[in-house]
Order: C-alpha cells, then structure tokens, then sequence
C-alpha cells in the first residue's frame, strides 16, 4: 500500500512538471508576474492600461495578464543569457517576438498561406474538375477540412487559449484522419467506378 502510495506521488509529481516549463517555473518569472498584474492589472491602473492599449490587441483579446507574463518573459530570458544560460521555453513554447498582435508572427504568416493556397486550389478543382467526377465530394470534403485545420493554426499561432489550442490540435487530427480515410477510399472508388488502379511495375 505505502509503495502503491508513493508512486501516485511521483506520478502527480511528474505531471505537475510536464504541466510548465522551465522559465515559467523560475522563481523570478513568477515575482514579475505576480508584482507586475497587482501594479497593472486593477483598478485605476488596469483602466489606464486599457486607455492605452492599441484597438487591435484588445479585438485578439490580449489582456493586462498576458502582457505581463510577455514582458516578464524577456525579462527571464535576459537574465538567462546573462548568466551566460540557454533561452528556456515558457509554458512549453520558446519565446517570440511578438509582432502587433500575433504572438508567433512567422509560423501565423506560415498557416495562412497554406490556408490560402488551399483555397486557390479549391477554387481551381471547383472550375476544372466536374461534379460526376470520381471522388468528387470526398476531395472537396477533404480539402474543406484542411482548410478549417489552416484557419485554426493561424488563430492559435496568434494568440494562444485555451480554446486555440485544442482547435488547432484537433482540427490537425481530422486532417489526418482524412487522409487515412482517403487512402482506404480511393481504391474502392476507383474499382467500383470502373478506373484502372494504379500499381508500381
């Protein structure tokens, strides 16, 4: 029983670690959020804080709370090279340059221009190829889907909730479902339509 006990502790232990990372668990990171949200993040001082925040950062809900554990961030990540240290991630993720109000500026751009060349493509298979074709609806399907997956990175990668990232994460699971499915799919279709399968040699 007590050795039963004693792994439920490290157990919890562990997962408590995996729920941080480096940075965030350092002790002045946490003192600079901490005094950071109670100088900023109330009363007159987060009404002033709203006053001045630009249109744009409030519209991608960018809070008095996030904007302190941002700048404490770089404030953890100075220190860090100080002392002659690596960059450590911060609740899993390495720090980025924030770039208006897109929190990984690269990897947003990145997401929505796959999401854009989807859609010309879509765009292109709508005029090209006609509706009785053979896998017509499982194509469009698919294509629909990889482009709710896109959306949903580019809204994650800038900002990052809660909600944003189970989207993400799951919109990026029923593409690759999809793409399974397509695999069985097409050869049945294929055969049942009276198309030769393709095979190497």
């Amino acid at each position: 029983m007590a050795g039963r006990t004693a792994r439920l502790v490290l157990l919890a232990g562990a997962a408590a670690l995996a729920s941080g990372s480096q940075g965030d668990r350092e002790p002045v990171y946490r003192d600079c959020v901490h005094r950071c949200e109670e100088r900023n993040c109330s009363g007159g001082a987060l009404r002033h804080f709203r006053s001045r925040q630009p249109i744009y950062m409030s519209l991608a809900g960018w809070t008095c709370q996030d904007d302190c554990k941002y700048e404490c961030m770089w404030v953890t990540v100075g220190l860090y090279l100080k002392e002659g240290h690596k960059v450590p991630q911060f609740h899993g993720k390495w720090p980025f340059s924030r770039f208006l109000f897109f929190q990984e500026p690269a990897s947003a751009m990145a997401s929505f221009l796959n999401g854009l060349a989807s859609l010309v493509m879509l765009c292109r298979y709508y005029t090209s190829v006609p509706a009785s074709s053979p896998m017509y609806p499982t194509c469009v399907a698919f294509a629909w889907v990889s482009l709710n997956a896109w959306f949903w990175s580019t809204v994650f990668h800038t900002k990052d909730t809660d909600l944003t990232e189970k989207m993400d994460y799951f919109c990026a699971s029923t593409v690759i479902l999809h793409s399974v499915y397509l695999c069985c799919v097409r050869p049945l279709e294929e055969e049942g339509s009276g198309f030769p399968i393709l095979t190497p040699g």
